[in-house]
């Protein structure tokens, strides 16, 4: 322990005697260990981002879309031909075990008016259900009910962007407003939800009884029919098989004969957004690699320092052989000044990081997550780095020949 210590003090005296040298040996690691927090600290909020958003969207989702159309030999994409009807959503939640939830939807852009305010959202006419395979709570007022579907009652629920451009502070439960010149009550206001991944504003919307939007909003060109219907699964384990019991169900009701293509689209909207989390993970991994490569970058500038320094105590080293010091002394010694340039650019890079993660987060409004374990990481990774680039200058050092180390001038 005594020659630890004394080791110690001896490498603090060597690196402040050369204060500049030792600050500019330590900004690489100080740089690179810096960089690696700030990465991951980025990494990790965009994956929980990406995280939230998923749960945003709904668990365990899926999206079945009516089919495509071909005009002009230009082929149009899934949605735009009218092949779902109410009855196949009644048949997928009657006709297959592991669905919990079915409702289907009919969209459009509408031009909603309130006094003399007037803003244009999607309306989307569907089910009670859908709030609850989005999991989409109220902030105020009450849901739709079987009732008002049943009736076709002109009530509706508003997202909060739709809110903030035309009531501002007044509370718009209660209220009558005009979609299309038609008359429709708010009866609730729905819990903000945020973009998706796709940067979609979820919050922009309007949603109105399936009944009600195709009689009084959209028309009944095809009775009963609609454009999408949404699917939640019991269990995430159950998609795949839910997906392949939805794709028979309809084409078996559509009477789509075996060398057919499907009139509709079934997506794994959990598996699309699984897909964009993994990119994310990607990108936090190569963008950390990048980052470490400052770490190898500061370690070859501590081997070249720690050379420049054997060099320069040649004869030091001559004299503490010639009164008894060992090559492992010697070997000791220097692993430890490099050693202590490493840890100490470590614990500045760690403050650089929180630092600038900080300062990135306040400038550009991005999630981040700080990592305990990621800064401790970091620092252990920028010692081993100091050990490993401290290990060639530490032997030559201890290989010195005594005699000749002592004739150094």
């Amino acid at each position: 322990m005594t020659r630890f210590l004394a080791s110690l003090w001896i490498a603090l005296r060597a690196l402040i005697a050369n204060k500049m040298r030792s600050a500019l040996t330590m900004l690489g690691i100080i740089i690179g260990v810096g960089a690696v927090i700030v990465t991951v600290a980025v990494g990790s909020g965009a994956k929980q981002q990406i995280s939230e958003q998923i749960a945003s969207m709904g668990s365990n989702l899926l999206i079945v879309l009516s089919g495509s159309s071909t005009s002009g030999g230009l082929r149009f994409g899934s949605g735009t031909v009218p092949t779902l009807t109410v009855d196949d959503a009644k048949a997928i939640q009657n006709e297959i075990p592991d669905v919990r939830y079915v409702a289907p939807s009919q969209r459009g852009t509408v031009q909603i008016i309130f006094g003399n305010q007037n803003w244009s959202t999607v309306a989307d006419g569907t089910t009670p259900e859908t709030l609850f395979i989005r999991d989409w709570p109220l902030q105020s007022g009450r849901s739709f009910t079987q009732q008002d579907l049943d009736g076709a009652v002109k009530v509706c629920l508003l997202g909060e962007t739709v809110v903030e451009n035309l009531f501002g502070g007044i509370d718009p439960v209660g209220q009558i407003v005009r979609i299309k010149n038609v008359p429709f009550t708010v009866i609730g206001v729905l819990a903000s939800k945020g973009q998706t991944t796709f940067g979609q504003d979820q919050d922009d919307i309007i949603i109105v009884p399936l009944t009600t939007a195709q009689k009084r909003l959209f028309g009944m060109q095809f009775p009963g029919m609609v454009r999408t219907i949404s699917v939640q699964a019991k269990t995430p384990e159950a998609m795949s098989s839910v997906e392949n019991q939805i794709n028979d169900l309809l084409r078996q009701r559509h009477r789509i004969q075996p060398k057919q293509e499907n009139d509709f689209t079934v997506r794994n909207l959990t598996e699309l957004m699984s897909t964009a989390q993994q990119t994310a993970d990607v990108m936090s991994y190569l963008l950390g690699a990048i980052a470490s490569i400052s770490l190898i970058v500061g370690g070859i500038g501590i081997m070249n320092i720690m050379l420049v320094s054997v060099t320069e105590r040649t004869r030091e080293i001559g004299i503490r052989m010639a009164v008894g010091a060992k090559g492992r002394d010697i070997l000791f010694q220097f692993l430890i000044e490099s050693l202590l340039l490493s840890l100490m650019g470590g614990i500045l890079g760690i403050g650089l990081g929180i630092g600038g993660t900080l300062i990135l987060s306040g400038l550009t409004q991005w999630s981040t997550i700080f990592s305990i374990k990621a800064n401790l990481l970091a620092f252990l990774f920028s010692g081993l780095v100091g050990v490993f680039f401290g290990i060639y200058p530490a032997r030559k050092a201890s290989l010195l020949n005594p005699i000749e180390a002592l004739r150094y001038e």
